[in-house]
């Protein structure tokens, strides 16, 4: 049997996308010794020597020369007759080294070994798969969508490995076709059944992070520190950053000329708002900045229990909250105060809490919440956005409006 034909080739070992030369050449002489051990009861006297390049193998047998009659054991001895059969110069003493052909291993001990061979390769390719993506742990990689299913998208690296992202790891606005090409962050590296599982996400705060470690070039350097992220994917995110170079300007450098360092983020994220905010240690300052673009007149603060109450003008107030409340949410996660926004009373105006007798409190609580916290500042809304900020009933909405209505007509 060709020493080829059994290995498949030596030059197939040498593209095996994980696995080492150094590494496989161990492996293969791991598996010959094991089913020498098995055949000859030890594999002590016999050298496996393995040539890639050439894509061959060779094993030799040294036994010790006797005296004809007191061969002990014929696999670490032989008679000295014999042994001058294979040279004439041979003496009792010395040592003869022979070839072993494959062929004598017998056909079930070839079978065996092919199959241990190949079971070892694959437990190394995933081995390694595993420790090598269990360091990219956090680092961004683009792959092929190979399969969409319902839950989750197949993605072959370049190296043909499998990568997983899972449908609660995608952007919401994400759609993928066999053949496109994926850009994500690897989130985890998973065991399951000795099989490498290796998780991507595009929700993550470190992929956003990443990306613009890519286009900006003073964060990659170091120049600009991203101090914090949060983000709603494929809706918003507010970014806090800070420059050690009073030359530079961590937001301007963030954005890029006419937006271009940005726009290409956004795209990435299916045109997901961001807000670059330049970080400071003061708190009042910071709560400012990441109500942009809302302009605030004045802030109360209550450190112990980490809230604030932020007082706009009437026209600011729909701006600090944002479409769906997202930039006032984005705003507490940034800062990590219970922002409540609170519209400056005009003198003629009424503060809902003067209404207590005739609407009830969760309504009232709601309301506030929603940035409605005077009786003008309801009425000017339309009975339908009334219900939909309280989350209320129309019916309910048109109640209170007719409530708060009797008050002025007074």
């Amino acid at each position: 049997m060709d020493n080829l034909n059994l290995i498949s080739n030596f030059a197939e070992f040498k593209e095996l996308k994980n696995i080492d030369k150094s590494t496989m050449i161990g492996v293969l002489e791991d598996v010959f010794r094991h089913t020498l051990s098995k055949i000859y009861e030890t594999d002590d006297n016999f050298d496996v020597i393995i040539n890639p390049e050439k894509g061959d193998l060779e094993i030799w047998r040294s036994r010790v020369v006797v005296e004809d009659g007191t061969v002990e054991n014929a696999q670490m001895q032989i008679a000295v007759s014999e042994a001058k059969e294979i040279d004439p110069t041979y003496e009792i003493g010395d040592e003869v080294a022979d070839q072993v052909r494959l062929e004598s291993f017998g056909r079930r001990a070839v079978l065996s070994l092919r199959q241990n061979l190949a079971s070892r390769i694959l437990d190394l390719e995933k081995a390694n798969l595993y420790e090598r993506y269990s360091g990219k742990v956090g680092e961004i990689v683009t792959g092929e969508v190979y399969q969409v299913w319902k839950k989750e998208v197949l993605i072959l690296d370049d190296d043909e490995n499998e990568l997983i992202l899972p449908k609660t790891e995608q952007i919401p606005n994400d759609f993928y076709r066999k053949g496109d090409t994926i850009k994500a962050i690897v989130k985890s590296v998973e065991m399951n059944n000795n099989n490498p599982r290796i998780i991507l996400s595009r929700t993550a705060d470190q992929f956003l992070e990443r990306l613009f470690e890519q286009e900006v070039p003073e964060i990659y350097d170091g120049l600009i520190t991203i101090k914090k992220i949060v983000r709603i994917p494929g809706e918003r995110a507010k970014v806090a950053v800070e420059s050690y170079d009073e030359r530079i300007d961590p937001v301007g450098a963030c954005v890029g000329m006419k937006g271009s360092r940005i726009y290409t983020i956004v795209k990435e994220l299916r045109n997901e708002n961001i807000d670059v905010v330049n970080y400071t240690a003061n708190t009042q300052l910071m709560i400012q900045r990441s109500l942009n673009p809302a302009k605030i007149s004045s802030i109360t603060l209550d450190e112990e229990k980490k809230t604030a109450s932020v007082y706009l003008k009437p026209d600011q107030v729909s701006l600090a909250i944002g479409k769906g409340g997202l930039n006032i949410r984005l705003s507490k996660m940034l800062t990590g105060y219970d922002i409540d926004v609170y519209r400056e009373v005009e003198e003629e105006d009424v503060a809902l809490t003067e209404f207590a007798d005739e609407i009830e409190s969760w309504i009232i609580d709601a309301l506030r919440a929603a940035g409605c916290d005077t009786a003008k500042s309801v009425l000017e809304l339309p009975v339908e956005e009334i219900a939909a900020r309280a989350d209320l009933e129309v019916e309910q909405a048109q109640k209170v409006v007719e409530i708060l209505k009797a008050e002025f007509e007074e």
